[in-house]
């Protein structure tokens, strides 16, 4: 078993727990592997690509046969199919940056809330070091 596929396969169990997001999953399989959350994304994704591709981690889709010449009817059915990938690769693109979007929403309110407690902590050590100089 691949690392990818170890990822996607973790990642995808604590999702269909119901008890965590996507995100938190990240955060969460990140700290048990000791890497970055981006690492743990990619391979999530690498793996996504290869179930969604057949197989092939390098293709973006099907494979397609060689053809031996180009006619107009073929240029317009390759033309097609490359802006569809493109359609297919703009909503992917929109996937991505709303999980990022999530995770950085996530991270952004834990850091508002503990603000407070953080800082008052910081006070009272300040306090402490100036009552005793």
């Amino acid at each position: 078993m691949t690392k990818a596929q170890e990822v996607y396969e973790k990642i995808e169990a604590m999702i269909a727990s119901g008890e965590v997001k996507k995100a938190d999953a990240f955060k969460t399989l990140a700290k048990e592997y000791g890497q970055p959350v981006d690492s743990l994304r990619g391979a999530y994704y690498q793996h996504k690509r290869v179930l969604d591709t057949g197989g092939d981690p390098s293709s973006s889709g099907p494979r397609r046969t060689r053809r031996r010449e180009t006619t107009s009817e073929t240029a317009v059915e390759s033309a097609v199919a490359t802006l569809r990938r493109a359609i297919d690769n703009i909503d992917a693109e929109i996937q991505a940056a709303e999980e990022r979007a999530k995770e950085a929403q996530a991270e952004y309110e834990a850091m508002k809330s503990s603000a407070d407690e953080r800082k008052g902590a910081i006070e009272a050590k300040i306090t402490l070091l100036e009552q005793s100089a």
